[in-house]
């Protein structure tokens, strides 16, 4: 949800940061795989019930997210870095549930599973409609620096990462934590079925009635019955 809004203006910051590391031996995706292990890190750090160090590894994962991107868009986005970032933040944003999991198993478990329930509906239709997106050229002016169509909604990555930082902050109510956020994301998930599938609809409409120009042949065919019509009228009145 807030994700539009907060996107340019962190843009200054780490354009700033990406241009210190803006170096040959240093590249966007060997940004985005330093950062995802970092992020890997939560996960024993969780288990182990570390949740500062746990809070301080998803902290640095999200800022090398970041500047991944900025140093991506400096040098020239690629449709191989947009799959390897994208495939990585899910990733991530899966195990750290799983993390809180481990840490209470008794406590945790149904919620934390209903969490991750939650993040495959917002996932499968925010990547879903982005591999159709691009089929139909669709704009995205909102999220015009992504290298693929970003379909948003209540819940994205800032409100995402929120939820990350208070469960670590206050352990003890990652359950009701993560009920709640679950069904807002289910609320993202119907939105965005709902939001895709018209707009997908939409777009086909338009490129079926723009690609339904009659043929050559067509207006061939309308004048040659056109003749024919007029022929038998004509010996039609001299029969008469």
């Amino acid at each position: 949800m807030f994700d539009s809004y907060l996107h340019p203006r962190m843009k200054p910051a780490l354009n700033r940061l990406v241009g210190v590391l803006d170096k040959p031996t240093v590249t966007p995706d060997g940004l985005t795989l330093f950062g995802f292990g970092i992020g890997v890190l939560a996960l024993p750090f969780l288990a182990l019930q570390w949740y500062g160090a746990a809070l301080v590894a998803i902290l640095l994962n999200r800022l090398f997210d970041g500047l991944d991107g900025a140093l991506a868009r400096r040098r020239g986005l690629t449709d191989a870095g947009g799959f390897l970032d994208i495939a990585l933040d899910f990733l991530f944003y899966a195990l750290v549930p799983f993390g809180f999991i481990l840490a209470d198993p008794a406590q945790n478990a149904v919620a934390g599973g209903w969490l991750l329930f939650a993040f495959i509906g917002t996932g499968s239709s925010f990547l879903a409609f982005a591999a159709v997106a691009q089929k139909h050229k669709l704009d995205n002016p909102g999220y015009a620096h992504k290298s693929f169509y970003y379909l948003g909604g209540l819940t994205e990555g800032t409100e995402t990462i929120a939820l990350f930082v208070l469960a670590c902050l206050l352990p003890n109510a990652f359950v009701w934590l993560a009920w709640i956020f679950g069904g807002l994301c289910w609320m993202t998930t119907l939105t965005r079925v709902w939001s895709g599938y018209q707009t997908l609809k939409k777009a086909a409409g338009q490129a079926g009635t723009a690609g339904r120009e009659p043929r050559p042949e067509y207006f061939n065919y309308r004048l040659l019955q056109e003749r024919e019509t007029t022929r038998r009228e004509r010996n039609l009145k001299r029969d008469e």
